[in-house]
């Protein structure tokens, strides 16, 4: 069944790629679609590890996002360029893209295919639409999208079940119990 879910969203993707009528959309929607998906991946990273009660995961989810949110801020003032639409000089990375990508790329490292597949596919939703609502230049959207990309790798690992960190603390003290199931 997730399967099938991810096939479905990489085909309504691929199909707003290339169908004339998804290319008509207005500049302002397609700004829309892509707040609501870059904010729908961040919520998403954060809130998966929450509910399984991986905190491991939600520190890594948050760090991958944060760092990745971070660097493009610094990037867009160190190399000021000019939006498509003339805004600001705040073009270069595309900043939901990197936000967006590094949320995919921690839900797929940490749960796998099935859960970054469809992440990946709304992630690319996301890049189309900062392009199409003419906020990024389409190298705005790769650059972010690696930026976000490689932060996702660098600070997430795949979830293991079968280990689990449990910080506690007192008033004497604090440590981390390890408990493990074989």
């Amino acid at each position: 069944m997730k399967t099938r879910a991810a096939s479905l969203v990489l085909l309504v993707g691929a199909v707003a790629a290339v169908n004339p009528a998804a290319q008509a959309i207005d500049r302002n929607d397609w700004d829309t679609i892509s707040n609501v998906g870059a904010l729908t991946l961040m919520g998403t990273a954060l809130v998966v590890p929450t509910a399984k009660g991986d905190w491991e995961g939600l520190g890594q989810a948050a760090l991958s996002v944060g760092s990745a949110g971070a660097l493009a801020e610094v990037l867009k003032q160190t190399f000021p360029e000019r939006r498509p639409d003339n805004s600001d000089n705040k073009s270069f990375p595309s900043g939901h893209s990197a936000l967006s990508f590094a949320s995919a790329t921690t839900l797929h490292r940490r749960y796998g295919w099935q859960a970054g597949l469809p992440a990946y596919a709304v992630a690319t939703l996301v890049g189309i639409g900062r392009e199409r609502s003419n906020e990024h230049h389409w190298y705005d959207v790769v650059a972010g999208a690696a930026l976000g990309t490689a932060s996702g790798w660098l600070f997430t690992d795949a979830f293991n079940d079968k280990v689990r960190l449990v910080p506690w603390a007192d008033s004497k003290g604090g440590g981390v119990i390890v408990a493990m199931t074989w």
